[in-house]
């Protein structure tokens, strides 16, 4: 199968196009996926590949403020923000970061990691930030951020935190910046987000809006507990550890009180006591899944570094529902349309990429005992689940 995927790599896989690709999402899959391929291959076909896509990638840092635009054709080496506004997300611009580094450490170019630390260090210095909780937009002419005064930790800045641990962790742990910025966001969610549910007290990460607090949770927050065990692992505060364990449980709880025993993409939770409610609410327009990956990525950190079997047992019951209600019997699996309907969960006749990229592989390295299989003191993972090396090995 490697030797079928690599021949279309070679033949077929061609980037000479007139398309308009997001800088983030092909960074994060294709460049992340060719240089992973490279490592694990040792085979230069993969790294040509990952130089070509990266050369076509450079145009979107040409903007006034250095902070690159959304979009670029690969094929005439223009780029351009979307077509409603000149703002790109602050979790795209700041988690290409492992991916171009990593380009330019193996290429001996300096300019893929040039681009993406200047984006660092700008957003390292902006006002507007809450406790180290940054807003969602930035925008590609002054460089400021925009839409000031909401905060969360799901879409639209997620990965920007993970970002942070990982390219500390990458570079051998020598970038203090990175840390101290990750280290002042945890404090941020702590004091601003972290709140309990009735009945069962589960600790989960809400959302802040011009001073509101709203008991919304992505399920694309369900990342933030396997990256706390990894800073933990990596000799961060113990209490980092303590609070992944109790939000890998309410992930978990948004899979276990659900029909189907599949997490909505949205979840609300209860803050008061009603006779007859659980934790978890699911409003109809929120009740889709896409196949999302957090929660299997958090089970597989949990179960590397507590060695503790129920993580295992969690995964286990997820694949089997989704075995139960995403499976299509012509092959592949889809997304649903609502996971409080066992008897028609609604699919799709869609499977996102990252199913197999992410929510697959995260299931396999869970179920695996074999911690040299993509051992964590030696790779990190980029947040499409792609293994890159850590510079200085632990």
């Amino acid at each position: 199968e490697f030797e079928e995927a690599r021949k279309w790599v070679a033949n077929d896989l061609v980037f000479d196009k007139n398309v308009d690709v997001n800088l983030f999402e092909s960074t994060i899959r294709i460049l992340g996926g060719l240089l992973s391929t490279y490592h694990l291959s040792g085979d230069s076909l993969f790294l040509e590949k990952a130089k070509d896509i990266g050369n076509r990638l450079m145009p979107a840092f040409k903007t006034p403020s250095k902070i690159p635009y959304s979009d670029v054709n690969i094929g005439r080496g223009t780029a351009h923000p979307p077509r409603w506004t000149s703002d790109s997300t602050v979790a795209e611009v700041t988690s290409i970061q492992l991916e171009f580094r990593e380009l330019s450490r193996l290429t001996g170019d300096e300019k893929f990691q040039k681009a993406v630390d200047e984006v660092m260090k700008q957003v390292h210095t902006l006002s507007g930030k809450n406790d180290g909780l940054v807003p969602m937009f930035i925008n590609t002419n002054s460089g400021q951020f925009t839409h000031l005064g909401v905060y969360t930790l799901g879409a639209r800045a997620d990965s920007y935190y993970e970002y942070l641990l990982k390219q500390w962790i990458q570079g051998g742990k020598k970038e203090n910046e990175l840390l101290e910025d990750y280290m002042r966001a945890i404090e941020g969610v702590k004091k601003h987000l972290l709140q309990r549910s009735q009945p069962k007290q589960l600790t989960f990460v809400g959302e802040l809006a011009h001073g509101h607090f709203s008991a919304k949770m992505d399920h694309l927050v369900c990342f933030l507990p396997g990256t706390l065990a990894l800073g933990a692992h990596n000799g961060l505060t113990a209490d980092h550890m303590k609070l992944a364990e109790a939000l890998i449980e309410t992930c978990y709880e948004m899979y276990a009180q659900v029909e189907t025993g599949l997490s909505p993409e949205i979840v609300h939770f209860n803050l008061h006591a009603q006779k007859g409610h659980k934790d978890v609410e699911i409003k109809p327009a929120d009740r889709h899944n896409l196949l999302r990956p957090e929660t299997v990525e958090s089970l597989f950190y949990m179960y590397r570094f507590t060695g503790d079997k129920k993580y295992q047992d969690w995964g286990w019951e997820i694949l089997q529902n989704f075995n139960k209600y995403t499976r299509v019997s012509t092959g592949g699996y889809t997304s649903i349309n609502n996971v409080q309907n066992p008897s028609n969960p609604e699919p799709r006749d869609k499977m996102e990429s990252f199913f197999l990229g992410e929510t697959l592989k995260y299931m396999f390295l869970l179920f695996s005992d074999d911690i040299d299989l993509i051992n964590l003191d030696k790779y990190v993972f980029n947040t499409e689940a792609h293994p890159l090396p850590i510079w200085v090995p632990a």
